[in-house]
């Protein structure tokens, strides 16, 4: 009998070593491919993403997980003597620096990775969205016909433009988290207060998230 039984997980692509008398997870590992321009970095469970677009840094030292570069178009995600929930994390800890990866792969010379669309509904009372400081603060105005003026400012590295459509503006940004939390604050902006929203439906809206270009082209 053997001690150890090994096995990939084919919704997770995860391969697990486990213990054959106590069915405890010795080891839990998962590699990412690293493109051909683009640069990776793991040091101290910090990860240093470089690409024709940028740099994106990502500190993991709260996971307990190691970290190992095979080769040069390859990163190891290793996970020892690990609980349930710290298996778990191995396939995010993965997506986190796949989407790293994607934010500064190369699309176009001048155009960041990550773009979010959102709309502006109304019922009666029109909102007016203007963009300044070179596309880094929105101000929303007329919202429920109010005189007050909300300022939103984006988040390092994003920016906001107008997207030539009525009452939609564009998102931009290379990390996917400050593009999705800009969009966020945006929309958190302009929330109905004390009032039905099943009834008030007046706000931004997320309507579309996408690429600049999308990547199998």
């Amino acid at each position: 009998m053997k001690p150890f039984l090994s096995f990939i997980c084919r919704e997770c692509d995860v391969k697990y070593i486990v213990s054959d008398s106590i069915m405890k997870t010795i080891l839990a590992s998962q590699t990412v491919n690293i493109p051909e321009n683009v640069t990776v970095k793991a040091a101290s469970r910090k990860v240093t993403v470089e690409g024709p677009r940028g740099t994106l840094v990502r500190n993991f030292r709260h996971l307990n997980v190691e970290l190992l570069l095979v080769g040069k178009n390859k990163l190891r995600v290793n996970v020892w003597f690990a609980k349930r929930k710290e298996l778990a994390c191995v396939k995010t800890l993965c997506t986190h620096i796949e989407n790293m990866i994607k934010g500064v792969v190369y699309v176009s010379p001048t155009t960041p990775g990550y773009k979010y669309k959102m709309k502006a509904v109304y019922a009666h009372f029109p909102i007016n969205i203007s963009i300044s400081e070179n596309g880094t603060l929105v101000e929303v105005r007329n919202f429920l016909g109010e005189k007050f003026i909300r300022r939103v400012r984006m988040r390092p590295g994003v920016t906001c433009a107008n997207s030539g459509v009525k009452d939609e503006i564009m998102l931009e940004g290379n990390d996917i988290e400050l593009v999705s939390n800009s969009a966020a604050l945006i929309r958190q902006s302009v929330l109905v207060k004390k009032k039905d929203i099943r009834m008030f439906l007046d706000g931004i809206y997320v309507s579309e998230k996408t690429t600049v270009v999308p990547m199998d082209q």
